[in-house]
């Protein structure tokens, strides 16, 4: 027996509200610049600290030891799928998460427009956050390229400088078993597409095709000049919260990655605006109506990824300040983690543990007063790996029945 039989074994439903807050990103490590902290440490977050005081802390895990994470597997991971059993290409989550109809037999891929030099080299791989404005313009532009080789070929914006393509046949089996055309570094060169098998071979011919065609279209819209692919993927077959944890669930996540994720897990998708008060104030206007909210916010992923301290100390500083109007109409069970660390001096994802609070009345309170990667290093949860976080959520909701007699 397992640990997902265990669950399935032990659930039951009640009245409890349970509030997952995911500041993505969340965990660094210190940077001798800022004082020898991380942003947490830097950060003033007195709401926060006060919160921690009154919690169980500890340090999740997003994969194994030493595993960095995408950012599908480190949130499968906190939503109780184990990561390594389930796997949602980054695709398919963005096509389903801007609400695009994804087919039997389509293969969806997330696309960064970037910038590329004269010799073909990339020289910024998100194009300078070109804003969604200009994704749609460059979107038009390219979805002069609507079929390859009797391919369809799907062009949709998403937001920022991300779009989705799908490819779709009606004749042709596509495989997914494709490489990511992006070389995750500037200074290269865009990778050439390779299949794993004779469809995904097919479709690697195509995109290929459609890569060639596409930066020509593209030759004289700097500084979107180009585009990389990641996560070349099919719809997959995976259970609801519904089914899983008696759950009914909403999501409050404004990218669509993460509203992909949500879709899939049969989460209802909420309002999402902009500022991260109005995030909260959603939650506070649909509270009684499900029993589970999961809330995004993107922003320390961000400045993590661009490598700015100060903008992640100012997202974190932000969720602090808005704090309140989730501690005002507080759940039964409240968890603050992320889905996975990016270090600032690292400018990308990492394999270091999470920071992460869970507050109830029967939490188990300890001796932890802040909340950082070193207070939480003490903390009563310990070291543990996020696919349990569910499992302590729903106990803490006493939402699971004894095991066993």
């Amino acid at each position: 027996m397992n640990y997902d039989q265990v669950i399935a074994d032990t659930i039951k439903t009640n009245n409890s509200k349970i509030v997952l807050l995911v500041m993505d990103g969340v965990g660094d490590i210190r940077h001798p610049k800022f004082g020898n902290k991380t942003p947490l440490e830097y950060a003033h977050t007195p709401n926060l600290d006060q919160l921690a005081a009154t919690s169980a802390v500890g340090r999740s895990i997003p994969i194994l030891p030493g595993i960095t994470p995408g950012s599908g597997p480190g949130h499968l991971g906190i939503f109780g799928y184990d990561p390594l059993i389930h796997t949602i290409g980054r695709g398919i989550l963005e096509g389903v998460g801007i609400g695009f109809e994804i087919q039997a037999g389509d293969v969806a891929t997330r696309c960064n427009f970037a910038s590329m030099d004269s010799n073909g080299i990339i020289t910024d791989r998100r194009a300078g956050r070109i804003p969604t404005e200009t994704t749609i313009e460059l979107c038009n532009i390219l979805k002069e390229i609507k079929e390859i080789d009797g391919v369809e070929i799907i062009i949709e914006p998403g937001k920022g400088h991300r779009f989705v393509t799908v490819f779709r046949s009606k004749d042709k089996e596509l495989g997914a078993l494709i490489n990511d055309t992006d070389p995750l570094n500037e200074g290269k060169a865009p990778l050439k597409a390779k299949g794993q098998n004779d469809a995904s071979q097919f479709l690697a011919h195509i995109v290929n095709q459609f890569m060639e065609k596409g930066f020509s279209l593209l030759k004289d819209t700097n500084p979107a000049n180009a585009f990389l692919m990641r996560g070349f993927s099919g719809k997959p077959k995976i259970p609801s919260m519904r089914d899983k944890y008696l759950l009914e669930s909403a999501a409050i996540a404004s990218y669509p990655m993460y509203r992909g994720i949500a879709s899939l897990l049969g989460m209802q998708l909420l309002p999402a605006p902009d500022s991260i008060e109005n995030l909260f104030q959603t939650y506070v206007e649909h509270r009684q109506k499900y029993d589970f909210f999961f809330i995004h916010i993107k922003g320390t992923d961000q400045a993590g990824e661009d490598g700015a301290f100060d903008g992640k100390v100012s997202c974190i500083e932000k969720v602090d300040q808005a704090l309140p109007i989730l501690l005002e109409h507080k759940p039964d069970v409240l968890a603050i983690t992320g889905d996975h660390s990016s270090p600032c001096s690292m400018r990308a994802h990492s394999w270091h543990p999470v920071p992460t609070l869970i507050h109830s009345e029967f939490c188990d309170v300890d001796d932890v007063r802040v909340f950082n990667e070193s207070a939480c290093n003490t903390g009563s949860l310990g070291f543990f790996e996020s696919k349990y976080l569910m499992g302590l959520l729903l106990s803490n909701a006493k939402r699971l029945d004894k095991f066993g007699a």
